[in-house]
């Protein structure tokens, strides 16, 4: 997958989780990693870039004597879902173009 097109789909899955409520990193990866592959390495740029762009807010909370980092999605991190999907309709309309453009081609 085109890494870019992989970026923008990470980050719209991690708001996605988001939305259901707060998560830290681990249970983020777990919830993301049946859907498209994620790593520790490419999840934490990613939370950093969607705070930096106001998408998400981080609270740290003690576990088990240790601080953990919480996410939790803004106003601004579920508009740009919204955006997403309203975009997705139309890569599904060109998607459905070249499917069957490729299906004639190939008939011949």
């Amino acid at each position: 997958m085109d890494i870019q097109l992989k970026r923008g789909l990470l980050e719209i899955c991690v708001l996605t989780v988001l939305n259901r409520g707060d998560s830290y990193g681990y249970q983020i990866i777990k919830d993301v990693s049946p859907y498209i592959e994620i790593s520790e390495s490419t999840l934490y740029p990613i939370l950093k870039r969607l705070e930096t762009n106001q998408c998400v807010v981080v609270n740290s909370v003690e576990h088990n004597g240790r601080l953990r980092k919480y996410y939790k999605i803004t106003a601004t991190g579920r508009h740009r879902i919204v955006d997403f999907l309203d975009n997705w309709k139309e890569v599904m309309t060109v998607y459905n173009f070249i499917t069957e453009e490729m299906r004639c081609y190939t008939d011949e």
